[in-house]
């Protein structure tokens, strides 16, 4: 799988692209037909303190794209909250494989 990382207002940071890709290697275990993944992390100015780290990811598989965002007070709740999103949409996205 290949996989893409784009940040906005933040440094890139090597420990989160490590648990990313983790993450996402852990998906492409379980879903073989995952192609590709963007991965999106940027910052967002917020008066609530739950708030303004946002995780955004795309992911390619046959058919329309994937796609799941989270917006909470840290990357790594983020990056947890939007794979476990992605999760739920392909045991889904496989289901239908299954039928056809």
């Amino acid at each position: 799988m290949d996989v893409t990382f784009e940040y906005d207002g933040i440094q890139s940071s090597n420990r989160l692209e490590m648990m990313i890709l983790e993450k996402l290697n852990k998906l492409e275990a379980k879903y073989d037909f995952i192609v590709r993944a963007r991965v999106f992390l940027k910052t967002s100015n917020t008066s609530s303190p739950e708030t303004g780290k946002i995780c955004k990811i795309q992911l390619s598989v046959p058919g329309p794209l994937l796609f799941a965002e989270s917006n909470l007070s840290g990357f790594e709740a983020a990056i947890s909250e939007t794979i476990n999103d992605l999760d739920r949409q392909l045991v889904k996205k496989k289901e239908k494989m299954k039928a056809h």
